[in-house]
């Protein structure tokens, strides 16, 4: 049909041989990467870190359920390895068909309640399909109360601590129902045994990557924003698992500079708009800081479609009140109800519902921030303006 595609081939093949996946996930070691926040950049910088010694079939474009994982690879059936991004509401399925040799879990929050579910059940899936998993070995969050709840029921675990993480989802133990502290410096339940593990990699705000035997090595990275020293540093432990020199994984993950569009800046006739990807409350509050770091205008662009959530409640949870002082506008769908939200944080603002043309409204370098749809709508559109620049022909006849 001409057009692209993640899911349409592994969808046809699971209904033609639902064990297919299961049968190609036997052949090669199967990493994946999953969370709610940070799975694509995260799966881009470990797949980038395993082809030092190995070619490893992943899961580019995003596709993150069991479709999409068995259509990476029938795309590269000459791999021998697998790095796979899975949506965590499906990671307890394709563990059960993959007995994957490694499980990245990131960390975990409300995303999307409408089609994911409440995150403490789906906490309890992973945990008790981890638990029947017992040759996996999980690179986890030790930050996390929800992961390492979860991560805790698997044999073999390698804790990595970032310096900060969301918690405010983690304040109920998923053990007792006790209460855990979503701000203290080390977290622990009231009521049960259930505390924060010593790490074995730990990653600083300054980008300080620590490791076992005394490793140390600075993470330079081109991609912005603490979230990405914190992708990096899961990245590295899980390359490192798979075999991968600590240093040859570091070198692999600084040179990526935008994953699928995230973080990339489309030039504009009177200056930039860079692209910025945050989904739910607690990825909004990592891509603010990435926004904060940069004096630029500023679009928030939401939707509320059905691969974003329906349900917009979630904007009252965003510390919007963070982009005081900044030149803003809001737009997308919901664009009305996001003006709402900014009047409350006392965030001066306009309001075009296009996130196209609110970029072309403010001028000069622009951060548009956008959920899934809205960012899809926008990458697509500036991608395909740059490609119409570079093939017109130019004002001295010239092509």
């Amino acid at each position: 049909m001409g057009r692209p595609g993640g899911v349409l081939g592994g969808r046809v093949a699971l209904a033609l041989d639902p064990g297919l996946l299961a049968e190609l996930a036997t052949s090669r070691p199967v990493a994946l990467v999953s969370g709610t926040n940070g799975k694509s950049t995260t799966t881009a910088m470990l797949a980038a870190a395993v082809a030092v010694r190995s070619r490893p079939a992943w899961n580019r474009t995003g596709a993150n359920m069991a479709d999409g994982a068995l259509a990476a690879l029938l795309d590269h059936p000459d791999a021998d390895s697998a790095v796979l991004e899975i949506d965590e509401g499906y990671l307890p399925g394709v563990i059960a068909q993959t007995r994957p040799a490694y499980v990245v879990l990131l960390n975990m929050s409300r995303d999307q309640l409408d089609r994911v579910g409440e995150v403490h059940s789906v906490v309890r899936r992973i945990r008790t399909a981890l638990a029947a998993s017992p040759r996996t070995t999980v690179i986890a969050n030790a930050g996390d109360p929800l992961v390492v709840a979860a991560a805790q029921a698997a044999e073999h675990r390698i804790w990595v601590a970032p310096p900060r993480t969301w918690r405010h989802d983690g304040v109920t133990c998923l053990l007792c129902g006790g209460h855990i502290d979503p701000v203290a410096t080390t977290w622990g339940c009231a009521e049960c045994a259930l505390r924060e593990p010593s790490a074995t990699w730990t990653v600083t705000e300054d980008g300080q990557l620590l490791g076992p035997d005394g490793y140390r090595r600075t993470l330079e990275l081109r991609l912005p924003g603490a979230a990405n020293l914190v992708n990096a540093s899961f990245a590295v432990a899980a390359a490192t698992a798979y075999g991968v020199a600590p240093d040859r994984a570091v070198d692999a993950v600084a040179g990526l500079d935008e994953i699928a569009g995230r973080y990339r800046s489309f030039p504009r006739p009177d200056g930039e708009t860079r692209l910025l990807l945050a989904k739910n409350p607690a990825g909004w509050s990592e891509t603010l800081a990435v926004i904060e770091a940069s004096p630029s205008a500023v679009v928030i662009a939401v939707n509320s479609r059905e691969a974003d959530g329906r349900d917009p409640s979630w904007l009252w949870d965003v510390p919007f009140e963070r982009l005081r002082g900044r030149r803003v506008m809001a737009s997308g769908d919901r664009a009305a109800d996001l003006a709402v939200r900014l009047a409350y944080a006392e965030v001066d603002h306009e309001v075009e519902p296009d996130p196209v043309m609110a970029a072309r409204m403010l001028g000069g370098r622009v951060d548009v921030a956008a959920d899934y749809t809205a960012f899809l709508g926008v990458r697509a559109r500036l991608a395909r303006a740059a490609a119409e620049d570079r093939t017109s022909p130019r004002a001295d006849g010239t092509g």
